[in-house]
């Protein structure tokens, strides 16, 4: 028996992760479902994806989602995946792949704040897998982050309040 021969372009991956917890004035069960690529269009000013692909016409477990470019002006459009929709256990995962930029793993668990709000802990994973994501990663500090997520929890937040996207 022979033994294996490392493979050459194995290397140790530029990583950055964050997280963030959000406090979101609804209760996890009204805001579970926002956790979305077609319900995300009613909170999110901007987004739209590309085309979803779904059994059932919104997020579920190997939901397949395109964006366009949004992590920077060299970024391809990206390919989404829900990997995990546990409705029960409110959590939701999805790992995005943008090809020569970065591959993503996004994970969301919400939990009671009190008996009307939500405490969700949304954690990024970014992993660069070519020039253009390490240049991203270079920009994606905890300030940036920290406003990401603050943008996010404020459009929510607006949505869930007014019914209408925050412009």
């Amino acid at each position: 028996m022979t033994t294996p021969r490392p493979f050459p372009a194995i290397r140790t991956p530029r990583r950055v992760r964050h997280g963030y917890r959000q406090a979101i004035n609804a209760t996890p069960d009204t805001v579970f479902p926002l956790l979305c690529p077609v319900r995300e269009m009613d909170w999110l000013a901007g987004w739209r994806p590309h085309w979803v692909l779904s059994a059932s016409g919104v997020a579920e477990r190997h939901c397949v989602f395109q964006t366009p470019g949004d992590d920077g002006p060299d970024a391809p459009a990206a390919v989404w995946v829900v990997t995990r929709h546990d409705p029960r256990a409110l959590q939701v995962e999805m790992v995005k792949v943008a090809p020569g930029h970065t591959v993503t793993c996004l994970e969301v668990s919400l939990a009671p704040r009190g008996s009307d709000g939500t405490w969700a802990e949304v954690n990024y994973e970014f992993t660069a897998i070519g020039p253009a994501g390490d240049r991203f990663l270079d920009a994606c500090t905890p300030a940036w982050y920290r406003e990401f997520m603050q943008r996010w929890e404020a459009a929510m937040n607006h949505f869930l309040e007014t019914g209408r996207a925050l412009g």
